[in-house]
């Protein structure tokens, strides 16, 4: 991670949607940005602020899965800039036993940047459909 290597997004709000490598039952996600110490501006006005995480079978947005269901909301969590960098949040577990093959990461805001906001690293926690414990 270092500065200006990140995925960014015009404006203050985005999404990304990401495919897994299998279907999972998801516990946490990790969000990452770099701190003001390493910023060439000193600043983290770029990073994520509101976040809402989504899942469902299929990749698309807004849409209906293969059970004719709907994407589901598993959290919505604040990335904060004065804590850690590498902040991880548990997701709801309603849904459990279900795996999915797609989350969605919808940015809703940022701290302050009108033009863009970057994101460094997403980690997806949990585990996969067919591996026993």
């Amino acid at each position: 991670v270092s500065p200006g290597r990140c995925w960014s997004f015009k404006g203050h709000q985005g999404q990304v949607v990401i495919r897994l490598p299998a279907r999972v039952h998801l516990t946490a996600i990790t969000v990452q940005h770099i701190t003001k110490d390493v910023s060439p501006s000193g600043t983290v006005i770029s990073a994520p602020k509101d976040i809402t995480v989504f899942v469902s079978l299929l990749g698309n947005s807004g849409g209906v899965d293969a059970d004719g269901e709907e994407e589901s909301v598993l959290g919505t969590f604040t990335y904060h800039v004065e804590k850690e960098p590498v902040q991880t949040f548990p997701l709801k577990n309603v849904l459990l036993p279900r795996a999915f093959s797609y989350v969605k990461l919808l940015v809703k805001s940022n701290w302050g940047n009108p033009w863009y906001t970057c994101i460094y690293r997403v980690q997806v926690h949990g585990r996969m459909e067919n591996q026993t414990d």
